[in-house]
């Protein structure tokens, strides 16, 4: 069982339990001998539920990447292709099918949420309010239903409908949350195109974390021993898990940066501490007790080690000077300087044949921060980045304008600076040592997602009203009558707890603020953080170009 799942006053483990639940009688109603057919995109979300040996336990004898041509040879009973509602995916399935010569029972699970922006698909936002309802099951009745955007009310309106229909099974449960709040991520698409300045947030900006794992280079890990040739050294990318279970980890994680470097340094002088006390043990007793000790403080020592690495893998990005000019145009499109013409960086990023997501990315961001952009200007960047980078991109700024990420500019004014302002998303000064606003995530901008959330939870959204209509979609509150009997009565001093949900992803960034508001010592508050999918603006830009595979040509 992840011991670090049931931390807090929400017990997580629950909700992985059930998924586990529900994946073993899935494979029981397929009776006999059992291989699975993995879409490899499937692979890491579900070894996040469980692990080989229960599947094993179900009678599942092999497993194969779903690809082209002929299955492999399987002398089993059942094979169940596992697989995103694809259509290539289903044409390498029928492949698969009319190839094969022996015959088989064929189960498939359509897993995971299409994207609902670009297609107008809305799949997606009723297999949200059928997870919720599954939460409900399980954690109790949410009392309270807060949202933003036409997907929140979508949801909510699906939620409240399967409440009805089921009126007669609900648990008796009492409730876990006391509110959920529904944001969708058109309400805020400025915060994922920033560059995230946290330290799990600069992972993922530079190498990607996947289903809790990320592949980092070889050449820093590898305990180089005198006289050995650079040839002989590791070329298989270091890939190493992250998550709260490691002690070191769930202290840095959150943390500003330039935060991260005290923090190591401090934990080194600790570990150090701990190891020297061995010369102070004389009698048999403190012998035995520093032995016993030994295997916790040589995993905080391998951790040490290892996040020292990523620290100066990081440092080497974040002290160049590309790194610094791309974070300076960045801050100046946030705090309003320039929004309203040609960016001379960006021209001189596309001369240079920089990377085209890059190029996007800096181009979404002065669009949404100028709510669009004067016809010369976006004619401009549309023309220099399609002769640039290729006709073959017209699709992509199409599929941007349809997600609101480049738009032309109205007749109507310019709403985000009075956005900016009401709501504080700017700080001068931001505090990233010791930080006492949630802006030192991006070191001095306030991602707009999480103020909203903390202003919900005081003094309330009816003191920002009008900022509220500026914002894209409508903006509702819900109740849900408890289950006669159920009262819930909150002892003195208990936090309250809100369920965040972002439809359409949450950047590590957004988490560590919220993770920063549940800390607080006046919140009052505790936040569970849930989401369609995690994301940073490279992933992002990437998920809406026609084709990701030519973003650097």
């Amino acid at each position: 069982m992840a011991a670090h799942l049931s931390y807090g006053r929400v017990n997580l483990n629950i909700l992985r339990e059930a998924a586990r639940k529900e994946l073993r009688e899935f494979l029981d109603k397929c009776a006999g001998s059992k291989a699975i057919v993995w879409d490899e995109y499937l692979t890491g979300p579900f070894g996040l539920i469980a692990q080989y040996s229960l599947l094993k336990e179900h009678e599942v004898e092999k497993m194969f990447t779903l690809k082209s041509g002929r299955l492999p040879s399987a002398d089993v009973k059942n094979i169940i292709f596992f697989v995103r509602p694809r259509l290539e995916l289903m044409d390498i399935i029928a492949e698969n099918v009319f190839r094969s010569v022996y015959c088989f029972t064929l189960f498939l699970l359509s897993c995971l949420l299409q994207e609902c922006y670009l297609e107008n698909d809305q799949t997606s936002l009723y297999h949200t309010a059928k997870g919720l309802m599954t939460l409900q099951a399980l954690y109790g009745t949410i009392p309270q239903i807060y949202g933003k955007g036409e997907c929140a009310r979508h949801v909510a309106n699906m939620m409240l409908r399967m409440k009805r229909e089921f009126a007669g099974s609900q648990n008796q449960i009492l409730p876990v949350f006391d509110t959920l709040l529904l944001l969708d991520r058109n309400v805020d698409l400025l915060t994922p195109l920033a560059t995230q300045l946290t330290y799990e947030g600069l992972i993922d900006e530079i190498y990607g974390i996947t289903n809790g794992y990320v592949k980092l280079p070889p050449e820093k890990f590898a305990q180089k021993k005198q006289g050995e040739a650079s040839k002989d050294l590791p070329t298989e990318p270091k890939k190493l898990q992250l998550n709260s279970a490691e002690e070191l980890y769930a202290e840095i994680r959150d943390k500003n940066f330039n935060a991260v470097g005290a923090a190591l340094s401090k934990k080194a002088k600790i570990i150090s501490a701990a190891f020297e006390e061995r010369h102070n043990a004389k009698t048999v007793g403190e012998i035995k007790q520093f032995v016993s000790q030994l295997p916790h403080m040589q995993a905080a020592r391998s951790s040490l080690a290892n996040h020292t690495s990523i620290a100066e893998l990081i440092k080497d990005i974040t002290t160049s000077e590309a790194f610094f000019d791309n974070l300076t145009v960045e801050q100046e499109f946030m705090t309003g300087v320039d929004t309203d013409k040609v960016n001379t960086y960006i021209e001189d990023c596309v001369a240079q044949k920089d990377p085209l997501i890059k190029i996007l990315r800096l181009v979404s961001m002065q669009s949404v921060c100028n709510n669009g952009l004067k016809q010369k200007v976006l004619d401009y960047y549309k023309r220099e980045i399609l002769q640039t980078y290729g006709y073959e991109h017209i699709l992509t700024l199409n599929n941007l304008e349809k997600a609101g990420l480049l738009k032309l500019q109205s007749s109507s004014r310019n709403n985000y600076p009075t956005i900016r302002k009401t709501l504080k998303l700017w700080m001068e000064d931001a505090n990233e040592q010791n930080p006492n606003d949630i802006s030192y995530v991006y070191s001095g901008y306030a991602p707009l997602s999480v103020r909203l959330t903390q202003v919900l939870a005081r003094p309330g959204w009816r003191s920002i009203e009008e900022v509220l209509k500026m914002l894209p979609g409508p903006h509702f509150e819900e109740r849900q009558q408890l289950p006669a009997g159920l009262h819930k009565k909150r002892q003195q001093g208990e936090n309250r707890t809100t369920l965040v949900f972002f439809l359409g992803g949450v950047s590590y960034a957004e988490i560590a603020a919220l993770r920063f508001l549940s800390q607080m010592e006046d919140s009052g508050m505790e936040y569970i953080i849930a989401t369609t999918k995690l994301l940073n603006g490279t992933t992002w830009i990437k998920s809406l170009m026609d084709r990701p595979e030519s973003q650097s040509s």
